[in-house]
């Protein structure tokens, strides 16, 4: 069994929606959510019970804060739709939400279900002692101030991962809508502010995740920043031209920078017809893993499965699936060494070079 670390899930996400309706979100995570008696799709994807059954030893999990209205557009005749953004975010309410996900994850850690981990060494500590190992990333930073006054607290709690912007705008930057077919370049870039983050982020060791920037925000990271390209959950435009996907330039630039692409699980980005359909098949999936190979090489390709946050195919089912997908990947021709990098390497290599760290140790 190969052991995976997967680059982005929105776990923590489901927990706060469940809790709100009576869950206890530790429970639901360590004991697994069947044992709550929650009936129907909120079974979600990641518990402690199934990450071991599929390998799974530990991942970034997002603060996200949602957007209050946003209806899905629905395809027309030709299977085309355009979601408009998500309006933008008020400061506080979405602190306040941020800091409630910061205090389940912290709640789950003190139940022994996961260890926050800060570096590579407390990844690989967590790993050898059999507990996931959770590491905070938040997905949009509509809780941080301009003043970055936010960022330095929740880098304390454990915070080593961001995406300035989810699929909407803030004071950081812009998103990109969900749409197909559409070019990822739908708008501006980063702000004044959102250059100051940056910044900031690489003087402190935070990783910058551009999984939902727009192709302009893209570049000005490349331009601004010091740490290799990573888009922890996105798949190739020239498969599947979702805005969300990335155009074979920005995969040339990533692969210059060193920084690499986490194949995203959700169906409507796997497809090349870019419609949310579970019977979407692993070949499909691994399509995807041969172009973004081609175009960044074996180091440059991880896994960014979006559990809990989209939906999946009916084939990986949840995180007790993983193994189905490394299986169809070694039956394409995927030896031992390649499926370790994508499985996990590849993923503590762009972390210890994002957190300022050496290349010697391995997980």
């Amino acid at each position: 069994m190969q052991q995976v670390f997967d680059g982005h899930n929105d776990v923590l996400f489901r927990l706060w929606n469940h809790m709100k309706r009576g869950t206890d979100p530790v429970a639901e995570f360590v004991e697994g959510s069947e044992s709550q008696g929650y009936e129907g799709s909120g079974r979600g994807h990641i518990d402690m019970l199934r990450a071991k059954a599929g390998g799974l030893i530990g991942g970034l999990c997002a603060i996200y804060v949602p957007s209050g209205h946003l209806d899905f557009a629905k395809p027309d005749a030709r299977g085309h739709y355009i979601t408009p953004l998500a309006a933008p975010l008020e400061r506080q309410p979405s602190l306040d939400i941020a800091l409630g996900f910061a205090a389940i994850a912290l709640r789950i850690e003190r139940a022994g279900g996961w260890r926050l981990c800060r570096s590579r060494e407390d990844i690989a500590a967590s790993v050898n002692d059999g507990i996931f190992a959770a590491v905070l990333h938040m997905e949009g930073c509509e809780a941080i101030d301009d003043e970055l006054s936010a960022l330095e607290t929740f880098y304390a709690a454990g915070l080593r991962s961001l995406g300035p912007v989810w699929s909407r705008n803030n004071i950081f930057g812009h998103g990109v809508p969900f749409a197909y077919p559409m070019s990822p370049d739908t708008g501006p870039g980063l702000t004044d502010a959102g250059k100051r983050l940056v910044k900031e982020c690489n003087r402190l060791g935070i990783l910058i995740d551009l999984a939902h920037i727009t192709e302009k925000g893209f570049w000005d990271v490349a331009q601004l920043s010091d740490q290799p390209l990573v888009v922890s959950h996105s798949n190739a435009h020239a498969i599947t031209p979702v805005a969300r996907n990335l155009t074979d330039r920005q995969l040339d630039a990533v692969r210059e920078s060193n920084g690499l692409v986490g194949l995203n699980f959700a169906v409507g980005m796997l497809r090349a017809d870019g419609q949310e359909n579970a019977a979407t098949s692993i070949p499909e999936m691994i399509r995807h893993v041969d172009h973004l190979v081609g175009k960044l090489g074996i180091d440059g390709v991880a896994l960014g499965s979006d559990f809990d946050g989209a939906t999946i195919p009916v084939e990986i089912g949840d995180a007790a699936g993983l193994q189905k997908l490394v299986e169809g990947l070694s039956g394409a021709g995927y030896g031992e060494d390649d499926l370790a990098k994508i499985c996990r390497g590849n993923w503590m290599r762009v972390l210890a070079s994002a957190w300022h760290e050496g290349s010697d140790h391995k997980v």
